[in-house]
């Protein structure tokens, strides 16, 4: 059973910088023909901010373009999402994401609030 598990959000100001990781248990990071990491804010749907795929392709939605950065450690087995410049409207749970041609998985998340 695969599992995905995060780290690393947490309170910080307009401006902050904070860097997540999600550890993929159980399961190879090149097993998935993707990585990526999605949101989800109070009444809000959730949406993918960003993914890198297996050949090392990333993708953003345009709102975090410039100030978050995907990136993986192989060796680790490790996605982490690095957010600069963090806004209030940042402000959402983070969900670690992998996906195969047969199934996905979401983790459970972890808070990120930006607040002034």
């Amino acid at each position: 059973q695969v599992q995905l598990v995060e780290s690393g959000g947490g309170l910080v100001q307009p401006g902050g910088a904070l860097r997540l990781s999600c550890v993929i248990q159980s399961g190879n990071i090149f097993t998935f023909n993707g990585v990526g990491w999605h949101r989800q804010a109070p009444g809000e749907q959730r949406e993918l901010v960003a993914s890198i795929n297996r050949s090392g392709a990333t993708n953003y939605t345009d709102s975090v373009k410039g100030r978050f950065t995907i990136s993986r450690d192989a060796f680790k087995n490790t996605v982490y999402l690095q957010m600069n410049n963090l806004r209030p409207e940042d402000t959402a749970v983070y969900s670690c994401y992998a996906w195969t041609i047969f199934t996905d998985y979401l983790g459970q998340g972890t808070q990120v609030t930006v607040y002034s």
